[in-house]
């Protein structure tokens, strides 16, 4: 059982509990269905793939990921990676892309790797997720201004350019459709009537569609019915096929020629590339939306099993015509607020989605693309999160603003994996600034300090305060290579040095091997006991009235005094 089920168990669920995740996958179903379709089109794929990723994927990964809360299905992030593969490879490749997605997921989470949220920088995040959404909103305008643009391909710039030299082409009603539907959809949550926004704003745009076209002719207004065809079982039709999803090897399915796609080593290498970039932003957005689930519900999830379950979802959906599932965290936070106890819920919106699909398939071949423009317009907006954006760049450090910046621009005019790679390089550059920076060695120099008064000019004490790292070290360390001509041993109080590596064992030996050659002595003094077991496995060793260890600078200093003073009789100490 799904670690979010047991949790619900452990609670004490109930047949109250169950009434309660009954109506919140009611609630959350009814949205799901226009987003479904709305993204799987933005996608590059007919509409019915998007409802089958919301019954099939959302059902296995609610009853097998970590989480109590989360809602899986399509969404609006994967729209900038899914259409490129489709272009590429059609259908087929994207649903092949999917399953592997979903083997990497899956073995992200056996190896736990389920805090990998941890490691990706928020201005890395709220940039790429900002730039998504702009190229989403680019990618909607050619329905909601209902323009002759032909098929938009995969580079942004590209884009803007069609749409500008199609704008002559504007219809009218259609945008008065996608206008109409988008000002509902906004007004209508302020009068707080608990029918969701969507489901509202493309059952009006439906009723308009349908009049217009009964009043001027068919075609007036472009709709699902009139946009899709479908074969199925020797039975064929527009809009959405009236049928639940069934089982269809992806391999089967046309790539981007038309034809069935040939599976050979070639394939599966060109779409490795893709494959990761699905499952790196699958773990990002389903991790990030359980974080979200457990403010909100003050619950707490299972990474690991939740990449277990996503890497699940994304591996059996394809074979039923779903595309690319994670967790959505509009949908899970409507969940949450809805009531919902458990995974149950999750899974009656995926019957939901399923009892939609089946009954009222014709009724969903009237939505005006139009109106699921709209929508998804309004799933951009959100999606942007233009005021925390704005926040960012008036308050964080400038070195993050130009992540969040580059992040941005690089997803909108190129793509959202070059993005993060860069994102992540520039934010670990700037984090190894910062912890060098922090990193300092200097020279005790105040006469009244208690060390100083104990020890002769001839004994010069530097105080090293911060980790020692390939970044840090060298910095850190260069003070020691200008010492004074009178100085015949140096102290370094390194009780302030959490950690070395090896870049800083190499600089180290180094400045143990100058100050041998100056026959200069050095005392480490305060080394955590762990560094000190780390440079000896490296090399460095006790050297009688050369190289020497203390346990705290007070020993170090007796150690010089011995060195400067030997007995006439013994050898010095170490």
């Amino acid at each position: 059982m799904a670690t979010g089920m047991r949790a619900a168990w452990r609670d004490g669920y109930g047949l109250v509990d169950l009434r309660k995740d009954i109506l919140a996958g009611l609630t959350i179903g009814t949205v799901a269905v226009p987003l479904s379709m709305a993204l799987a089109i933005a996608t590059g794929v007919p509409p019915q793939h998007g409802l089958y990723t919301a019954i099939i994927a959302g059902a296995i990964i609610a009853l097998t990921g970590g989480t109590r809360f989360n809602v899986s299905g399509p969404t609006a992030a994967f729209v900038v990676i899914l259409f490129p593969i489709v272009k590429q490879f059609g259908l087929g490749g994207l649903l092949l892309a999917s399953m592997m997605a979903g083997v990497i997921l899956l073995l992200m989470g056996l190896t736990r790797m389920g805090r990998l949220i941890q490691f990706v920088p928020y201005p890395v995040v709220l940039g790429f997720t900002a730039g998504i959404a702009v190229v989403i909103a680019v990618l909607q305008l050619p329905d909601l201004l209902g323009l002759q643009a032909g098929q938009l391909g995969e580079h942004f710039i590209e884009n803007i350019g069609q749409i500008l030299a199609a704008l002559p082409t504007l219809n009218p009603l259609e945008l008065a459709v996608a206008l109409g539907c988008l000002g509902l959809m906004l007004v209508w949550p302020r009068l707080r009537i608990p029918l969701p926004a969507p489901l509202i704003g493309l059952v009006a745009g439906a009723a308009a569609a349908y009049v217009l076209n009964q009043w001027l002719g068919g075609g007036a207004v472009d709709t699902i019915a009139s946009r899709f065809t479908w074969q199925a079982d020797g039975e064929n039709g527009t809009g959405i096929p009236p049928i639940p999803p069934s089982f269809s090897a992806p391999w089967h399915l046309p790539g981007a020629n038309g034809e069935p796609l040939v599976i050979d080593y070639a394939l599966f290498r060109a779409l490795l590339g893709p494959a990761f970039a699905i499952a790196m932003l699958g773990a990002i957005e389903s991790l990030l939306c359980a974080v979200v689930a457990d403010g909100l519900s003050k619950t707490r999830h299972d990474p690991n099993a939740e990449l277990m379950g996503q890497g699940l979802g994304n591996m059996i959906a394809p074979l039923f015509g779903g595309i690319t599932a994670t967790a959505a965290i509009a949908r899970t936070a409507t969940n949450v607020r809805s009531g919902a106890r458990s995974p149950i819920a999750a899974v009656v919106h995926s019957l939901v989605v399923l009892l939609a699909v089946v009954a009222l398939a014709g009724l969903l071949g009237l939505v005006p693309m139009a109106a699921l423009a709209a929508l998804l317009l309004i799933v951009a907006w959100n999606m942007s999160e233009a005021r925390h954006v704005w926040h960012t760049i008036r308050s964080a450090p400038a070195g993050d603003v130009a992540i969040l910046l580059i992040c941005f621009s690089l997803t909108v005019l190129f793509d959202m994996v070059l993005a993060v790679a860069v994102g992540v390089g520039l934010a670990a550059a700037l984090f190894i600034r910062r912890m060098a920076q922090l990193t300092r060695t200097s020279l005790l120099a105040d006469p009244q300090h208690p060390l100083i008064m104990q020890l002769p000019r001839s004994v010069a004490v530097y105080d090293v305060n911060g980790p020692l790292f390939f970044g840090a070290a060298e910095k850190a360390l260069r003070l020691l290579h200008r010492i004074d001509p009178q100085v015949r041993i140096v102290i370094l109080d390194m009780q302030d040095v959490p950690s070395i590596d090896a870049s800083a064992m190499v600089a180290l030996n180094t400045l143990i091997d100058d100050l041998q050659a100056a026959h200069i002595g050095l005392v480490l003094a305060g080394l955590p006991p762990q560094i000190q077991r780390k440079l000896l496995r490296s090399g460095v060793r006790r050297v009688p009235g050369s190289l020497g260890f203390a346990s705290h600078p007070d020993a170090a200093a007796r150690l010089a005094q011995r060195w400067l003073n030997p007995p006439a009789d013994t050898t010095p100490a170490t």
